[in-house]
């Protein structure tokens, strides 16, 4: 009977470890999470470039510092905060999208790659330097390189698509040519001609919303708002010469009783200029499609 027991547990052991061997071998079979290995160096910096926001930032060790890049969303960055560690360590990194990604780092005088795609990674492709849309806050999920790219189209093609919104005083002309869409982002087409031999020093251009029935304005009554992005930022009109700029905003849409104020002023002068954008205007904006390379 004793011996019948003892072999009883001798099969238990090893169909005990037959299944464990069956879980290692279905986590070495992609089952389970497979860590990215990771070289980084003492005096430089790896960015790692995620495909969505990153939410979550956990160190194996105090071995590595890490943590997201200030006013990005989707770039974390890593180095070594003891040169020359010999043991390996590990930290993971949790998106918006619920992707769980885990990292063993070990150092390296010189790491093989100092920025990596992860978009690349994942898809087992060799990741490469640079080439990943980065997140800039306040662009939310856009990639910059593609808002580069819509505003460069706009810029190119230079169509007045709006034909009655601008101002035209003291030899200066400023014209509203496009208002554009693209996702939840608003894209304003802006000109400005010097008609006179004076040249025209841009001090600064300020987009509010404000009251249309209100005459002295308060802080109350009105609402700055800041572009996104700009290109072609123009700083001096020339006498007898013209210039274009294009501005990004987040998605902007205000009631009937306001509109949205552009001022252009001139610097260490008084050609101010002054127009506005109704409602209606910015709701019929056009989609930007087929953009220019």
């Amino acid at each position: 009977m004793r011996k019948v027991k003892i072999a009883a547990s001798l099969l238990g052991l090893l169909l005990s470890g037959a299944a464990y061997g069956q879980q290692g071998r279905d986590i070495a079979a992609g089952q389970g999470i497979v860590p990215y290995r990771l070289e980084v160096t003492f005096s430089k910096t790896v960015h790692l470039i995620f495909p969505s926001a990153v939410k979550y930032v956990d160190l194996g060790s105090t071995d590595i510092i890490a943590g997201k890049s200030d006013g990005v969303e989707n770039v974390v960055r890593v180095k070594a905060a003891v040169e020359g560690f010999s043991e390996e360590t590990n930290f993971s990194v949790i998106t918006s999208d619920g992707t769980f990604y885990s990292f063993i780092v070990v150092y390296a005088d010189q790491p093989a790659l100092l920025n990596i795609n992860m978009d690349q990674w994942k898809a087992g492709e060799h990741p490469v330097a640079g080439g990943g849309g980065v997140q800039v806050a306040e662009l939310g999920t856009e990639d910059p390189a593609l808002v580069r790219k819509v505003m460069y189209t706009i810029y190119q093609r230079n169509r007045r698509d709006v034909k009655h919104i601008g101002s035209r005083e003291f030899g200066m002309t400023a014209l509203l040519r496009g208002i554009y869409v693209h996702r939840d982002l608003l894209f304003l087409h802006i000109s400005l001609a010097n008609a006179s031999n004076v040249p025209f020093d841009v001090d600064f251009i300020r987009f509010r919303i404000v009251d249309k029935k209100v005459a002295k304005r308060t802080a109350q009554q009105e609402t700055t708002i800041e572009p996104v992005r700009t290109y072609s930022a123009l700083t001096r009109i020339e006498g007898q010469s013209s210039g274009r700029m294009v501005y990004a905003f987040g998605k902007i849409t205000i009631p009937d009783d306001k509109f949205l104020e552009v001022e252009i002023y001139e610097k260490d002068g008084s050609r101010h200029q002054r127009f506005h954008i109704e409602n209606a205007d910015l709701v019929a904006a056009r989609l930007i499609e087929r953009l220019k390379k």
